[in-house]
């Protein structure tokens, strides 16, 4: 019997290892949120509905707005307190996470990046552990930014769902497809979520947001609807 993929799964539920076997038996499986593995079972930790993307990836998809960090996760944070060489910067976890003054890209001891006390900054986890506090960098193994680090120059940072911000994350987003024919913007979302918008004036950017928490429950049919309906009317507004 395979796994229930697509199908709604609650703690407590579980089921084989050969359950999960893959179209191509050597490769890996990767277990993701919401499943564990113990001895040969796979266990649900939490209800939602069981995923799968190939090769061979299976995680629980579910609704909810508390972030547990996970490393490797591209977060938005706000910069709480300056300790040292040390920001703690708000992620929206239990714990506030440490960034490094030399987590930035061509920075060092005699060259700090400017960054300040409120400054939202776009990163990802380094180190998550359970028994350790968070630690997060804004350069990737190379060294290089790839597009993090401090965003400023005005926007908008709002909060959505976990689930809303996993859609926007998804490379076959309708909705940002949708949006970007029709509008310029600038945009960073964070699988804490937290997401950051900036277009060409406040009209469209309050638009956008309105938009965006807007597409959570809808299918894809009535996105691209509520895109047309929202361009023409941001089009009426600026020409008053």
């Amino acid at each position: 019997m395979a796994a229930p993929i697509g199908n709604v799964v609650i703690p407590g539920d579980s089921f084989s290892l050969m359950q999960l076997k893959t179209p191509d038996e050597h490769k890996k499986i990767l277990l993701g949120p919401g499943l564990k593995e113990e001895d040969t079972e796979i266990k649900v930790l939490r209800p939602g509905i069981l995923r799968y993307r190939k090769p061979g990836v299976y995680w629980v998809d579910c609704h909810h707005k508390r972030y547990v960090p996970s490393k490797g996760d591209s977060v938005v944070g706000i910069v709480n307190q300056k300790v040292g060489d040390m920001f703690r910067v708000d992620i929206g976890s239990s714990e506030q996470a440490s960034l490094s003054y030399l987590s930035f890209e061509g920075a060092t001891k005699r060259n700090r990046p400017d960054v300040k006390v409120g400054d939202i900054v776009y990163a990802k986890l380094l180190v998550a552990n359970k028994d350790m506090e968070p630690e997060i960098v804004c350069i990737d193994s190379y060294g290089r930014s790839s597009g993090m680090g401090v965003v400023r120059n005005g926007g908008f940072l709002f909060h959505t769902s976990l689930n809303l911000a996993r859609k926007l994350l998804n490379p076959q987003c309708v909705l940002l497809k949708s949006l970007g024919n029709r509008f310029q913007f600038e945009i960073s979302v964070g699988v804490n979520g937290r997401v950051w918008v900036k277009a060409g004036n406040d009209i469209q950017t309050i638009a956008l947001v309105n938009t965006v928490i807007a597409s959570e429950f809808k299918d894809n049919d009535q996105i691209k609807e509520m895109c047309k309906r929202i361009s023409k009317a941001v089009s009426r507004m600026e020409v008053d």
